[in-house]
């Protein structure tokens, strides 16, 4: 009769394993550190908010540094953005748009200073637009982020806000907002980025700038190609908005090159893709 030992023998082959055991010595704290990430349910490889939601390169090369107030790179799951603290407005906010994002939450509307700014500065707050006759726009749409409430919720600090004239906000730049969800229904995969410039006044005692143009960039890919799947003949959407109530209802008469929002704006806003694409794409006015 065979002994334990000898019976384990036979049944298992050691000597792969022994083989192996030197390297899996060395790099045994790697691979705990591995199990423990998966069995906690965390993903060593998931994209930052900036690598999803600002593919093609910062614009205005903001930092996250309290040093530069007027430039603060804010990064949220559903969306990054360029906060100016003097103004109390985003620069711009940048944010991906594909069907994931689409569902049937309702609308949450909870307006509210974002707690995330830094302790000193002012937070913005949604009364600080009351009875000033202008809207509190997102720059980020609400129903751009309807597939969950709480990316719905996210929609509605004040960071994410431009005072807007009411024809502006609900009409014209609205109907932009529901034409980019349509291509979305329809199979496109979308990167936008908007902001303002410009100032018409002041709200809140002045920690609020009420801008002049509004304006937004939009990037239609097929699904599933992200920032890769950007050439020549990839069609950019971008506008160039007055925000007055004056302003026309058909945001195809708003149509601009991406070069004229640089030129008003001094940002770059394709600074990742390759130069001979971007002269192209940003020279170039949607349907023109």
């Amino acid at each position: 009769m065979l002994r334990k030992k000898h019976i384990l023998r036979h049944t298992i082959n050691f000597k792969p394993l022994e083989k192996k055991m030197p390297f899996l010595k060395k790099n045994l704290t790697f691979l705990v550190t591995i199990l423990l990430l998966t069995l906690t349910g965390c993903n060593l490889f998931q994209k930052t908010p900036t690598e999803i939601h600002l593919p093609f390169g910062n614009p205005s090369n903001a930092t996250n540094s309290t040093e530069n107030p007027n430039n603060y790179l804010m990064e949220k799951p559903q969306y990054v953005l360029s906060y100016n603290r003097d103004r109390g407005t985003p620069n711009w906010v940048s944010w991906q748009l594909t069907k994931s994002w689409l569902g049937s939450s309702d609308r949450q509307d909870d307006f509210r200073p974002d707690e995330s700014l830094p302790e000193k500065w002012y937070r913005v707050g949604p009364n600080d637009y009351r009875n000033s006759g202008f809207d509190r726009g997102h720059l980020a749409p609400s129903a751009d982020r309807s597939a969950k409430e709480t990316d719905n919720s996210a929609t509605f600090v004040m960071t994410n806000m431009m005072p807007q004239s009411p024809k502006n906000n609900r009409d014209t730049w609205r109907e932009l907002e529901e034409y980019s969800r349509q291509l979305v229904k329809g199979g496109k995969e979308l990167y936008i980025i908007a902001g303002s410039y410009g100032s018409r006044g002041k709200l809140a005692g002045g920690k609020v700038t009420i801008p002049s143009r509004t304006w937004k960039i939009i990037v239609v890919l097929e699904p599933g190609s992200g920032a890769r799947g950007i050439n020549k003949n990839t069609r950019v959407i971008a506008v160039d908005m007055q925000n007055t109530q004056r302003i026309g209802t058909n945001w195809k008469r708003y149509l601009v090159s991406v070069d004229k929002i640089e030129a008003a704006t001094g940002y770059d806003f394709f600074s990742k893709v390759p130069k001979e694409i971007q002269n192209v794409i940003e020279a170039r006015v949607d349907g023109k």
